[in-house]
């Protein structure tokens, strides 16, 4: 509901009353005053009143909701909280600049709860102990800035917000949620998920570049987007993001990019997904948590090892801000409810008298422990220094710019020529399938079946929506809960990837995996194995396992499969492995690297195997190398 009138936003501290301010536009600010509703699920987000009538709802959703993913976490307790809106109503960004308070705020005992060498220790051990052994591609890990607050919290919200306004651009939300033992003050570059009209849209940002002194320059930003590292990570995380569209979108969704997201000290790479869903949009959140780009990928094994690694609760750090509103224009069968969610990042949190502002790197193969420190203080540079909260000097790096400073006019940077045509290069390596409009299911396989068994990994999302689209229809069950009955009835078995060893005896992810192998092939009914379980298939056949030199997460390959070149993205830490030049072992036809014997795809009676993630945007041969392996599963015994 809108008002004809405001609230003064400087008495809001004053009233005591639960509120909240966004600016999303970069033009106004929204003002959002109601009661406060704390609830356990997503489920129960009061999007009606008691007689059904839709209502106006925002939900700071903490990051232990993962919980209702069955996901790891140090549960914290922190409430999924609901502002349930009573009166919202909106005013000019120049008057609310001109009534914010601008009293400086101010901290005591300011510094990271985690010392630099600590951190970098940390990023060690999970580069070594986590991506080394094959739990995942990439993870974040955080620290959290700390300081006392000896101003009144809603107040110091206030000031915060008004300082994001006036200092930080390219924001998605700049907001401020002030609610009983809670404040909330941030400008979020990313917004995780939405759903307006029934379109979905992921806006998945990731790699980092801290602008030098005096801003920007086209210059100093090519290094940055030159860099292997960077571009592999934004690369894995649209990967993440996909699996999560492919559960919620009927059309698996589709990748647009990439851009720029321009900040006033910081600049990221960032790709949009789309697609459409008939989902409620609480069900769309709770499919979708949380962002791989502060969690990490394969989402599941990212919370164990944030688990792992991580000291202390998240708190509402890489949950969201979710804004439901009703929607005017509704039809009948249609979500009543839109839905806006930025990820709750590059924001400071107030709780007890002491602010909190969390921080984290994403550490993938190729970090370097002290980059990832250096990167955790450009972050919460980003933060302290546009709300004014410290001095420079205590948390940004020597050459950094002036935190002091009004942020500068954009520079439109993306749209000098050398700028573009590195980020439209980027495409180039990516598979067509999902940077095109997507056909229908009318393929080759139409009229038959394909149970997809998930090992803890949602590639299988993808993979199921593209095996749909060669006319098959896909269905996924989780390892644990797939019987022998249905691994007996499916018509093809897709035993799909997953973290881990394959060889590990006590894992009983890893036992049911070997188990749904080997119930396949002593059948004789038709399998095709990815990733995890292309080794378990190997093992089975007496092809040995070895784990690689290097991880192969997020790499891209051309590698031959059977007589073709195919180009392939791989997420592998261990390899079957057979001698070289080896091509055949008893009834099996082997594809392997003529010098190293590493086995990248499988084919004998009634099953085919591939090492690499077929469903990845990496794999630009993919759609074409799935029907070739899933028509050999197919092929009758003996034919």
């Amino acid at each position: 509901m809108t008002g004809p009138a405001h609230p003064s936003l400087r008495e809001l501290a004053a009233r005591g009353i639960p509120f909240a301010l966004i600016a999303r536009d970069g033009a106004t600010v929204e003002i959002l005053t109601g009661d406060v509703v704390d609830v356990e699920l997503l489920a129960d987000i009061p999007l009606t009143d008691a007689a059904g009538v839709p209502r106006e709802v925002l939900a700071l959703v903490p990051f232990r909701q993962v919980r209702e993913r069955g996901f790891a976490c140090h549960d914290d307790g922190a409430p999924l909280r609901c502002l349930v809106v009573s009166e919202h109503t909106s005013v000019p960004r120049e008057v609310a600049l001109a009534e914010l308070p601008t009293e400086p705020v101010p901290l005591v005992d300011a510094g990271f709860d985690i010392a630099d060498e600590a951190y970098a220790e940390i990023v060690r051990s999970v580069i070594a102990d986590e991506i080394g052994r094959g739990e995942g591609a990439n993870f974040v890990i955080r620290r959290d800035f700390t300081a006392g607050v000896e101003t009144d919290a809603a107040t110091a919200a206030l000031t915060w917000f008004r300082a994001l306004l006036e200092y930080e651009r390219g924001a998605y939300w700049t907001f401020a949620i002030v609610t009983p033992g809670h404040v909330a003050v941030g400008a979020s570059p990313e917004a995780h998920v939405s759903a307006q009209g029934g379109v979905v849209t992921m806006n998945p940002i990731s790699g980092t570049f801290r602008h030098p002194a005096g801003g920007a320059t086209a210059e100093t930003l090519t290094e940055f987007l030159e860099s292997t590292k960077e571009t592999e990570e934004l690369f894995m995380v649209v990967d993440e993001e996909l699996k999560m569209m492919s559960a919620v979108c009927s059309d698996g969704g589709r990748i647009t990019g990439p851009h720029l997201k321009e900040m006033s000290r910081l600049t990221h790479t960032e790709y949009v997904l789309r697609g459409r869903s008939r989902l409620d949009p609480r069900d769309i959140l709770r499919e979708t948590m949380f962002a791989p780009t502060v969690t990490g990928s394969p989402m599941q094994n990212a919370c164990t090892v944030i688990t792992r690694h991580e000291q202390t609760p998240r708190g509402y750090y890489s949950g969201v801000a979710a804004l439901f509103t009703p929607r005017a224009d509704a039809a009948s069968g249609e979500q009543p409810h839109d839905l806006d969610a930025p990820i709750l990042i590059r924001t400071a949190y107030i709780e007890d008298g002491r602010l909190r502002v969390p921080v984290g790197a994403t550490l993938v193969r190729h970090s370097d422990p002290y980059g990832e420190v250096g990167e955790t203080h450009g972050k919460a540079a980003g933060v302290l220094g546009a709300i004014g909260a410290i001095a420079r000097d205590v948390v940004a790096e020597p050459d950094a710019i002036d935190e002091d400073a009004p942020a500068a006019e954009p520079r439109a940077l993306a749209d000098d020529p050398a700028i573009a045509s590195l980020l439209a290069s980027r495409n180039g390596r990516l598979a067509s399938f999902w940077l095109e409009p997507q056909g229908g299911d009318d393929g080759p396989f139409r009229g038959r079946g394909a149970l997809v068994v998930d090992a803890e990994d949602r590639f299988t999302t993808m993979l199921a929506h593209q095996l749909r689209h060669l006319g098959l229809d896909a269905r996924i069950v989780p390892w644990g809960e797939v019987t022998d009955d249905e691994i007996d009835a499916a018509e093809l078995v897709v035993s799909g990837p997953g973290p881990g060893d394959p060889r590990d005896p006590a894992s009983a992810r890893m036992t049911r995996m070997r188990e749904v192998v080997a119930r396949r092939r002593a059948s004789g009914r038709p399998l095709l194995a990815v990733c995890l379980s292309h080794q378990i298939l190997a093992d089975s056949l007496g092809i040995g396992l070895a784990p690689l030199a290097a991880p192969h997460q997020g790499l891209q390959k051309t590698v031959d499969v059977f007589g073709q070149p195919a180009s392939i993205g791989f997420y592998n830490t261990f390899t079957a492995r057979v001698p070289a030049g080896t091509t055949q072992l008893g009834a099996t036809e082997i594809a392997a690297d003529a010098a190293t014997g590493d086995v990248y795809a499988l084919r004998g009676p009634g099953y085919a195997s591939v090492q690499g993630h077929l469903e990845s945007i990496l794999s630009r041969d993919g759609m074409v190398t799935l029907e070739r392996l899933v028509a050999a599963a197919l092929e009758p015994v003996g034919s």
